[in-house]
């Protein structure tokens, strides 16, 4: 499975961004999908996940603020950034697990820039 993030970029501190994750294969076959980030000097932070049944579940550092979604017919899914803070500012990757009974599968996206200034 191929996984391409897009749509980061440079905004101002209360602005929002959409970040977009397209899949090589149907999203619907894997399991959960998400988004983690990475900050300098810091270790990958889990962000948001989405299950193939659509449930989903956020880090507390962005609930309320962040809204994940899938769209299984563009093999897609997206995070709404809002209320961005500097804080946010980090490198976003997009994640895949398929789980599978010999183990799980993980799949990762290349990583797009996400930078809030205040």
């Amino acid at each position: 499975v191929q996984l391409q993030a897009s749509g980061g970029g440079l905004v101002q501190a209360g602005g929002s961004l959409r970040l977009s994750c397209a899949a090589s294969r149907r999203i619907r076959s894997i399991s959960v999908m998400g988004w983690y980030r990475q900050a300098p000097g810091k270790q990958r932070e889990w962000v948001a996940s989405i299950t193939s049944g659509g449930s989903t579940n956020y880090g507390d550092s962005v609930k309320g603020r962040f809204t994940i979604s899938r769209n299984n017919a563009e093999n897609t899914v997206y995070l709404q950034l809002n209320s961005l803070k500097p804080e946010d500012t980090a490198v976003y990757y997009c994640h895949g697990r398929i789980v599978a009974v010999g183990g799980n599968l993980d799949y990762w996206g290349q990583g797009t820039q996400v930078t809030v200034s205040s």
